[in-house]
Order: structure tokens, then sequence, then C-alpha cells
């Protein structure tokens, strides 16, 4: 898969467009860190691993970034215990 994640920071959130269809991870910024609130992997692109490849893209920027990170969303906290390489973004 080509497809990149994307920020899209007037939608408070990263993307990842496959087929026609856009995978989200939902977040907002609060005293400088990144609040991951929510993940939403649509119908139809479901248990093709897109939720994994949309979450490594996020944790990706974000350690690009330096920032800290919250992980609000239940994939996304589950996602950084399974990928401990990222686990120092964590902030909370």
């Amino acid at each position: 898969m080509d497809a990149q994640v994307v920020d899209n920071p007037d939608q408070n959130r990263f993307e990842l467009a496959v087929d026609g269809s856009v995978a989200v991870a939902q977040y907002r910024v609060a005293d400088g860190r990144m609040i991951l609130t929510h993940t939403e992997v649509p119908h139809e692109l479901s248990g093709r691993g897109i939720g994994s490849r949309l979450a490594q893209g996020v944790f990706e920027s974000l350690c690009a970034k330096g920032m800290r990170v919250v992980a609000e969303c239940p994939f996304m906290a589950a996602y950084v215990s399974r990928h401990p390489q990222f686990a120092d973004l964590l902030d909370g």
C-alpha cells in the first residue's frame, strides 16, 4: 500500500485514504501535547491492517515533530503497548 498518513489540522485529524475511503485518527492539542481521542476505520477497510498502518503513520509523524502524546483512544493506546518504540512519546 502506497497511501500515506497525512495530518489535516483544519479537521484535527490524521487521515489515511485507501480505495476511495478514509480512515481517521482524531485529536486535539492541549498544553503542547497531542491528545489522540478516536480512531475510525470504515467498515469496507476493516480486516486489512489499515488501523495499524494509520497508527504507525501517526506515531512516526509525532515522533518526527517531537510531540508528546496522550493516547485516550483505546486503539492507539493498544498500538503503543504492542510497539514499544513509540512508548517514549507518551505523556500521561
